[in-house]
C-alpha cells in the first residue's frame, strides 16, 4: 500500500504570470508561477527574433545551400564595390 501525504499539494488551475499579468494557467505544485519570457513574448514564436551573424557563417551556410537571396548577393555586391573603391 503506498503511504499517504507524502505528495505535494496539485494545484489544476495553476495562474502562471508574466510582467503581472496572467498569460495561462495550468497544473502545478505551485499556485502561482512568475515568470519572464513566455511564448506570446519571446522573440522565436512571435517572428522578430534577429540572427546574430559574426563571422558570416549563416550568409556561408545560405550560399552552399542554394537558399541566399537575391537582396543578400546585391548587398554583398555594393559592399565588396565599396571596399574596392576605398
Amino acid at each position: 500500500m503506498p503511504k499517504s501525504d507524502i505528495h505535494p499539494t496539485w494545484y489544476p488551475e495553476a495562474k502562471v504570470i508574466c510582467n503581472g499579468e496572467v498569460v495561462m494557467t495550468t497544473g502545478s505544485t505551485q499556485p502561482e508561477i512568475q515568470v519572464d519570457v513566455w511564448s506570446g513574448n519571446h522573440p522565436f514564436f512571435t517572428g522578430t527574433q534577429k540572427i546574430l551573424d559574426t563571422e558570416g557563417r549563416v550568409d556561408r551556410f545560405m550560399r552552399k545551400y542554394g537558399m541566399a537571396s537575391s537582396d543578400l548577393n546585391e548587398e554583398k555586391d555594393e559592399s565588396s564595390k565599396e571596399k574596392k573603391e576605398s
